[in-house]
């Protein structure tokens, strides 16, 4: 897949860009999950997307992949610093206003945001902190943007997380590849193979580009769950939303996705049988024809 990189900047924070295709449709900009760069989008997918008329971009978040980290500051671990009180790195609206920061760069008046997990979470933000940059909204696997600090842990399944705590890898390349693929594995979807040659070329690619390993680093991936959020609620957004979550998730309840379609007016919910806290090439059809629907 061609990539054309581009870099965007919201204050001292730089954020790494691609656009991965479709010049000329209707804008689509991707936001991936905790701690995990641009990279981890399956290419397969994002060639759908580029068929069905969008043109398709997706970037870093701060302290993630190529875009700004902030290692100086202190961090425990994600589920300690999602009961803080304080967020001491950054706000969430310092990660909503990351994404605007991307669509000036890319010269999008207004785009439409797929956002998956923790970036299903900032593209809510995103839409409801500037709803006028934003055309519609779909949210996967993601907590709703209302729940905060102890309340997450209504929708988290923590037997699981219990499980990613235990897995252990050693230091260098081949370990950083074993604890994605490790991860990749367990949130896969129950219903369908797992496809390791796609996720090893994912893992490995980000890798490849000379970027650390998101999956080790719990560092980072505690400063953004501990960016606190302070802004509207979602009964106040009026952007078309979609809601997808999979029927298996192992790491979130489904209770999440039907909360947010609940406080969203006009929300639309779509559980993807079969299907884990990943979008596996079985369901890419599905997830293609609902968001082309939503833009439409």
């Amino acid at each position: 897949m061609a990539r054309t990189p581009r870099n965007a900047r919201n204050g001292d924070v730089t954020l790494a860009v691609d656009e991965l295709g479709g010049a000329g449709g209707k804008p689509l900009l991707l936001v991936m999950g905790l701690g995990v760069s641009r990279y981890w989008w399956p290419d397969g997918l994002v060639e759908a997307l580029v068929d069905a008329g969008f043109h398709v971009a997706a970037f870093d978040g701060r302290d993630a992949g190529g875009s700004t980290r902030f290692d100086d500051v202190p961090a425990d671990n994600p589920l300690i610093s999602l009961l803080r009180r304080r967020s001491p790195a950054y706000t969430a609206e310092d990660m909503a206003d990351d994404t605007v920061a991307v669509l000036d760069a890319l010269g999008w008046q207004r785009a439409h945001l797929f956002g998956i997990s923790q970036g299903g979470l900032v593209a809510q933000r995103t839409a409801l902190r500037h709803p006028e940059r934003v055309r519609t909204l779909t949210s996967f696997a993601a907590v709703p943007s209302d729940a905060g600090g102890a309340a997450v842990l209504r929708y988290v399944r923590l037997p699981f997380l219990a499980r990613l705590a235990r897995f252990r890898f050693p230091a260098g390349r081949e370990g950083d590849v074993a604890a994605g693929l490790a991860l990749a594995q367990a949130i896969a979807a129950p219903g369908y193979p797992f496809d390791e040659q796609d996720t090893r070329i994912r893992v490995e690619r980000e890798l490849d580009a000379g970027l650390p390993s998101g999956v080790r680093d719990t560092r980072a991936q505690a400063r953004q769950t501990g960016a606190s959020w302070h802004g509207p609620r979602l009964r106040e957004l009026r952007v078309p939303t979609l809601v997808l979550h999979g029927e298996h998730d192992p790491l979130l309840r489904r209770s999440a996705g039907r909360q947010i379609t609940k406080a969203v007016p006009g929300a639309r919910y779509v559980e993807l049988p079969g299907t884990g806290h990943d979008l596996p090439r079985a369901v890419w059809p599905t997830v293609v024809r609902e968001i082309h629907a939503l833009a439409e």
